[in-house]
């Protein structure tokens, strides 16, 4: 009998069964983070942050995914709770991403740390000018690749990424995004588009990039209209969800109408609150982990 080894990474995917996660402590992270230094909004507290950030991570484990964790040095690089954007996994190695936020620039570094620890290859790595942050890249399928192109990803770093993942049959497509609220605050692709299942995402089609609107359209993907007043009173976080599995997802409390959306399409949702986490600090769910391995539903 042939026994299989044990996957220990690969992720190609945006809602297949959540397996393995990279995440970091809020409590180590965001200890002495200055709101005006962070651009985090008057609700920030660092102690409540860590709370929720605490009752969060029970939420991903309780799902079944086993979490690893970066370091627990007091570092002061408040933004690295937010892992899913300083690497990106595919299924053939780890990608060490090129933050466009001056301030993350040291983030990538613990990521390919992390990596090594874990035994996990690295596949290449987004070199300056080139920048590319992680909530700018969506799986359309295992071979399509989607990065927004915005403040904080470049053409130079998608240009590059496209290199990257040429020779595993990887196609990389990158969309133009609207500059929004401004340089400082942080519209990635994915405060407009959260994956839910292969064939079904949550959106705010008036900030979708027209074209990739069209491609979801024609690749039959069916897409489920966030409200509008929760998405402007949440800065973009009412759409900011994590799949755990196909039509499974972790979400921030406070937004019902978007939730009864999720749910008239089929989908379980469970919620915790993260005013002082997420809302205060411009990072959601799906921006407080770095999927590193999804399984088969």
């Amino acid at each position: 009998m042939n026994v299989q080894p044990q996957r220990l990474f690969g992720s190609q995917s945006m809602a297949a069964p959540l397996k393995r996660v990279l995440m970091r402590s809020a409590e180590s992270a965001m200890r002495r983070a200055q709101p005006a230094e962070w651009h985090y909004g008057p609700g920030f507290d660092p102690q409540r942050a860590a709370l929720q950030h605490a009752i969060f991570s029970g939420l991903v484990e309780a799902s079944g995914a086993r979490i690893d964790w970066l370091t627990e040095e007091d570092d002061g690089l408040a933004d690295s709770v937010f892992t899913h954007d300083p690497s990106l996994m595919t299924d053939h190695g780890a990608v060490i991403l090129s933050m466009g936020k001056p301030l993350r620039k040291a983030e990538p570094g613990l990521h390919e740390a992390a990596y090594e620890r874990m035994g996990i290859p690295v596949l290449g790595r987004i070199e300056a000018p080139g920048t590319v942050e992680g909530g700018d890249c969506v799986w359309l399928d295992a071979t399509t690749l989607v990065i927004g192109r915005g403040v904080r990803t470049n053409q130079e770093g998608i240009r590059q990424m496209a290199e990257l993942l040429a020779p595993n049959g990887i196609e990389v497509l990158g969309f133009d995004l609207p500059l929004w609220q401004g340089e400082e605050a942080c519209l990635h692709l994915m405060s407009v588009i959260s994956p839910l299942a292969d064939d079904l995402s949550l959106v705010y089609s008036p900030l979708l990039p027209a074209a990739f609107y069209q491609l979801l359209k024609a690749r039959g993907i069916r897409l489920v209209e966030g409200d509008a007043e929760e998405f402007a009173a949440s800065n973009g976080l009412s759409l900011n969800v994590l799949p755990t599995a196909p039509r499974e997802v972790i979400a921030v409390a406070g937004f019902p109408k978007t939730l009864a959306a999720m749910e008239a399409a089929g989908c379980t949702v469970v919620t915790f609150e993260a005013d002082a986490l997420c809302i205060a600090c411009e990072g959601g769910p799906t921006c407080l982990t770095r999927p590193v391995l999804r399984g088969h539903a």
